[in-house]
């Protein structure tokens, strides 16, 4: 785990524990590593329920509810794919705030986009913020990329929710 992965985790701990809000995690290309990296925390289970890891578009379905109309119309590496991740992770895991990310590590692309190609997301029930990451540096970089950038999505909304106050 890198350092800035590390340095993030531990912001998230902060707001997370100060706010008494949970986060879960969905995610595809990553594996889990968004989830390890919040979890790697000492407490972490006071503010994290837990993730799931969903390759498939089966699981996409059964365990998130994606439904398979977005899946044919939009695909699975898509900002609407994950978006629906984020919400059926919030939903189904029963949290405040949830982490989704899908796409194309490589070596492969697919029909939707080239290798390199990941959508990463976190919100709340209220708002979802979506990024596209394009570009293959090879699958271990690209995989990441993607982690660090759905935590600091992630960061960037509970700060927007829960400003600090000046003492």
């Amino acid at each position: 785990m890198s350092i800035q992965v590390k340095v993030l985790s531990r912001e998230i701990s902060e707001y997370l524990w100060r706010a008494g809000k949970t986060v879960s995690t969905a995610e595809s290309c990553t594996a889990g590593l968004v989830a390890a990296a919040i979890a790697a925390l000492p407490g972490a289970s006071t503010y994290f329920k837990g993730g799931v890891v969903t390759y498939t578009n089966e699981l996409k379905t059964q365990l998130l509810g994606v439904t398979e109309e977005l899946l044919a119309e939009k695909g699975a590496v898509s900002k609407e794919c994950v978006n629906a991740m984020v919400a059926g992770a919030i939903e189904r895991l029963g949290t405040d705030y949830a982490v989704a990310v899908t796409g194309y590590a490589g070596p492969g692309g697919g029909p939707e986009a080239p290798v390199g190609t990941i959508f990463v997301a976190a919100g709340n029930a209220e708002e979802i913020i979506v990024r596209e990451l394009t570009g293959d540096d090879g699958r271990e970089e690209n995989v990441a990329r993607a982690s660090l950038n759905a935590l600091q999505i992630l960061l960037e909304k509970l700060k927007n929710d829960f400003p600090l106050t000046e003492e």
